[in-house]
């Protein structure tokens, strides 16, 4: 059951145009678009190799963030999830299914955005276990608090507060724009994000070769705990 209900998840999610929007188009073009113009001053060497990491960070938060909160909100809002509570499916399946979604979404993402940053001259180094974990607390992370949101903001509101963080977080997270351009104060707290947490340890090690991020894990991991916890106890089915 729950195997056919994250089949249909992400086949639901791959057909959407605005998901596709948030978590393909846009990453692509902003990998594109930042890896080929002199835009933001990315220090040295190329600017794909600081901007790729940035992106791949970019794609798991559109994805287990802003494209889950407001799928989940308007299921909630419309019935569906009320009408799947109270099927065989058990509620916790239906997230596990949904957290299933997420996963094969982010595969997709990853491979087709490493492609295209392969064929913008991308030189990425470290160590691919490290990757893997940042990515998985990432998106745990992210999908705590997506779900927080759509569990306790009205479908309207979700949809608003979504894709409002997606922007904001998209400037001032590290993203594209190195985060000491916001000055030492701005630097330190927005550090603390967790898409900064996770571009800036996708950046130490595909970028500089460095070894296991912890610092930037044990962020992450404080927000998957908090933002799952939170969603657990405060999400709301009707």
């Amino acid at each position: 059951m729950i195997g056919a209900q994250a089949a249909l998840e992400t086949k639901m999610l791959l057909r959407n145009g605005e998901q596709l929007l948030l978590t393909v188009v846009i990453p692509t073009l902003l990998l594109v678009l930042f890896s080929s113009v002199d835009i933001v001053d990315t220090g040295k060497g190329k600017a794909v190799d600081f901007v790729a990491p940035g992106i791949l960070a970019l794609a798991v938060m559109s994805t287990a963030f802003t494209g889950q909160a407001i799928a989940t909100g308007f299921e909630r809002r419309y019935g569906v999830l009320k009408r799947l509570a109270s099927s065989p499916l058990p509620r916790w399946g239906l997230m596990t299914a949904k957290t299933a979604s997420v996963l094969v979404t982010e595969v997709l993402q990853v491979i087709l955005l490493t492609v295209i940053a392969f064929a913008l001259g991308w030189s990425p180094h470290g160590n691919p276990a490290a990757v893997l974990l940042l990515l998985v607390l990432g998106t745990a992370a992210f999908s705590g608090l997506g779900l927080l949101m759509a569990g306790t903001l009205k479908a309207e509101a979700t949809l608003a507060a979504a894709n409002l963080v997606f922007l904001l977080l998209l400037v001032g997270g590290g993203v594209i724009v190195p985060l000491d351009r916001f000055g030492s104060a701005g630097q330190h707290i927005l550090g603390l994000l967790p898409v900064s947490a996770l571009s800036d340890g996708l950046r130490d090690v595909l970028q500089h070769g460095s070894g296991t991020p912890w610092g930037d894990l044990g962020i992450l991991a404080v927000w998957a705990v908090a933002g799952l916890a939170a969603a657990g106890r405060f999400f709301r089915w009707e």
